[in-house]
């Protein structure tokens, strides 16, 4: 590792604002690993690219989704058949907040 781009300070900031708690020994290695993955993209960032011709996949992949087709959709009273709780025609369910 060649310089400190993140500070153990970053990291405490970082995990009281995700509220999470770490020891010591958890800081300076999240500071440690953190560290060494910037400066893998360093390494990256090096690299030509520039006879590199751009690509949505790594792989040269077909289209593999499915045309859509239009059809027919269930009947309104077997999709409500499925439910447990019907109300005025719509499912009921708990509330959650």
């Amino acid at each position: 590792m060649t310089e400190k781009i993140i500070t153990k300070k970053e990291v405490e900031y970082v995990a009281k604002l995700a509220k999470l708690e770490f020891n010591e020994e958890e800081k300076e290695e999240f500071t440690s690993q953190l560290n060494s993955i910037l400066d893998y993209f360093k390494k990256l960032d090096e690299l030509d690219t520039e006879k590199v011709e751009p690509t949505a996949y790594v792989i040269s992949m077909p289209n593999l989704l499915n045309e859509d087709k239009v059809k027919p959709s269930l009947p309104w009273e077997e999709v409500l058949s499925n439910g447990k709780y019907i109300k005025k025609g719509y499912f009921k369910v708990p509330k959650i907040m």
